[in-house]
């Protein structure tokens, strides 16, 4: 059986290609304007590395921020139940009960039961505020490569209180640290701080419980792993690739749906 998921997002689309219950290809792309076009290219990137034709793709399963708008998929699923399933997968042997996901746009936190199953679940969708937009934002305006947030931000010796996680009010906020001279460093790992806190404060609501499983692109970044680690007191797992646990979520759901 041969089965892909696609994540559409707002920033980044990711496809993962599964061969009867082993994912054997995956991809991540930009978002672009065609869902279609972007949906196919990052498909055809799993493809590729699985050395598997298209037309040997039994069923695909779309999610994510635009899984209604890709003509490719034969169904859709909705995020949440996507990434707890593959958490489930990923992360069935390591005593996960708690799921923390970043999104370009969102923020879920995800608490599991005894068996792995959903039992509760919190999401931000309505603001910048604690998402990968967020970090993103004042990335360029700190003129900082996003990807190189994290290993500038472990080198503060004091990082600064960024009071607000409003982004229009943080870019104001950290434009006046910028030009007082604080160090890039130090207002880095006050951003990644003050994100940690607002995530903490929904997951507490949610409920943190045992091993927490931390995924989405910014779980690639090793400043907000520390943050979260220091505002949660607790162990993160980040797996190998974080940005594709709810596309190979979406993949498994699909060979299910065909069973």
């Amino acid at each position: 059986m041969i089965t892909a998921g696609i994540d559409l997002g707002s920033t980044y689309v990711k496809a993962v290609v599964m061969r009867d219950g082993k994912r054997v290809g995956h991809g991540v792309l930009p978002t672009g304007h065609d869902h279609d076009i972007s949906s196919r290219k990052v498909l055809d990137i799993a493809l590729n590395m699985a050395g598997i034709p298209f037309g040997d793709v039994e069923h695909i399963t779309s999610t994510g921020y635009g899984r209604r708008v890709t003509s490719l998929a034969h169904d859709t699923i909705s995020e949440i139940s996507a990434n707890a399933r593959g958490v489930r997968w990923l992360g069935a042997e390591l005593g996960v009960r708690t799921i923390i996901d970043i999104g370009g746009q969102d923020t879920k936190v995800i608490a599991m039961d005894d068996d792995l199953n959903m039992i509760n679940f919190a999401m931000n969708d309505k603001c910048a505020a604690g998402t990968g937009r967020f970090l993103e934002v004042l990335a360029k305006v700190l003129e900082v490569p996003l990807d190189d947030m994290g290993p500038i931000s472990l080198t503060s010796r004091d990082p600064v209180d960024i009071t607000t996680t409003c982004l229009v009010f943080a870019k104001s906020e950290v434009a006046n640290l910028i030009f007082r001279g604080v160090p890039k460093e130090d207002i880095i790992m006050g951003i990644h701080k003050a994100v940690a806190r607002r995530l903490a404060a929904m997951a507490k609501k949610v409920g943190v419980n045992d091993v927490v499983f931390f995924d989405g692109g910014p779980a690639r970044n090793t400043g907000m792993i520390h943050a979260m680690e220091r505002e949660l007191g607790r162990k993160m797992y980040v797996p190998e690739n974080p940005q594709i646990v709810t596309a190979t979520g979406a993949a498994l759901l699909a060979g299910e749906r065909m069973g």
